[in-house]
């Protein structure tokens, strides 16, 4: 196995998540987020994928040849020559549909962050910059601001059309503090196949027609 591959983080569900199951890992409180600038961006439905100057993964890092990567594969292939070497991209691939049907998609990967070479995740504005060099989405923000938990915990999700919602700061922070720089919130009972989404017919998701 390549060492120079990172695994990404299970990220810890926010202490009001309905979706948490007993063995997922949760922010025993909010406090790293307490004063500081945060950034709330929809949790996309799809599959934790890792972009580097050489290749790429999703999240186990022995990752099998499945059809509804082909699509990041060769999209990767177009844009590996901008990563630089010992950074990572990480996104959501959205190719194949998983429990939400999506209809209007901007990109089939969608960059939600970016590791240099030392480990340290960029902030959220310079992973838009680099979002918009790559010509690829990022997932839509929902708030952006001083962290508010009783303004946060209000925010409802269309179960039928979001998985839920991810905070994090938007300044960059080591991996070392990954378990406390960001969070999540996860819809009750989010897994709504019927099979797992590998082990079923491949259904792609639709983009967004313009015009």
């Amino acid at each position: 196995m390549n060492p120079s591959r990172v695994k990404y983080p299970r990220t810890p569900h926010l202490p009001w998540s309905p979706g948490a199951s007993a063995d997922d890992e949760r922010l025993v409180d909010c406090g790293n987020f307490e004063g500081r600038r945060v950034v709330v961006t929809e949790k996309m439905d799809g599959e934790n994928t890792t972009l580097y100057s050489d290749g790429l993964h999703a999240r186990s890092l022995d990752s099998r040849h499945h059809p509804s990567r082909n699509w990041v594969k060769a999209w990767h292939g177009s844009i590996a020559h901008h990563i630089p070497d010992g950074w990572r991209m990480c996104g959501e691939n959205v190719y194949a549909r998983h429990s939400i049907a999506y209809e209007s998609l901007d990109g089939y990967f969608y960059l939600f962050s970016i590791w240099n070479a030392e480990n340290h995740c960029l902030s959220w504005q310079e992973t838009m910059e680099w979002a918009a060099q790559l010509e690829c989405p990022c997932p839509a923000v929902l708030f952006e601001g001083e962290w508010n938990a009783a303004l946060i915990r209000q925010f409802s999700v269309d179960p039928e059309t979001s998985e839920g919602y991810v905070v994090r700061l938007a300044e960059g922070f080591p991996f070392g503090d990954f378990g406390t720089s960001i969070g999540k919130w996860v819809r009750s009972h989010h897994v709504q196949t019927d099979q797992h989404w590998m082990h079923a017919p491949i259904i792609p998701n639709q983009l967004r027609q313009d015009g």
